[in-house]
């Protein structure tokens, strides 16, 4: 490291370096999350892209690109399907609770009587 000029390219070696690793990850991950594609082409893909690795990195992403793409949405709407019915699941309970409060500062109130206020709560519960 004797110049400027020389810690430069070797950050841009590493940077280069780095996002040909993230490439290869998305690829590996992208061939075992395709269920279309045989088991022996996956195998043939990763030989070829330990072999001559940039050159297939390359080529998988312009022969495979589109479906990648469209494979990884369908992943993102299913985790967002699956975390919205979560939610719908559990806000079951934080609902009840509020209408439990809801009643008992009623009730507090002096707004409700004791047979309104557990009929409430049943309802909440129920």
């Amino acid at each position: 490291m004797d110049s400027f000029m020389d810690w430069f390219w070797l950050m841009l070696w590493w940077f280069a370096f780095v996002m040909y690793l993230m490439v290869l990850f998305h690829i590996i991950g992208d061939l075992f999350r395709d269920h279309e594609l045989n088991g022996w082409w996956k195998a043939l893909w990763i030989v070829v892209l330990i072999a001559v690795p940039f050159l297939s990195a390359l080529v998988y992403l312009i022969a495979r690109g589109r479906g990648m793409a469209q494979r990884q949405a369908a992943g993102a709407r299913a985790a967002r399907a699956e975390t919205d019915a979560y939610i719908r699941a559990t806000a079951g309970g934080t609902s009840a609770a509020s209408q439990i409060t809801e009643a008992k500062s009623l009730y507090d109130a002096g707004v409700i009587d004791d047979q309104e206020f557990a009929a409430l709560k049943a309802k909440a519960l129920g």
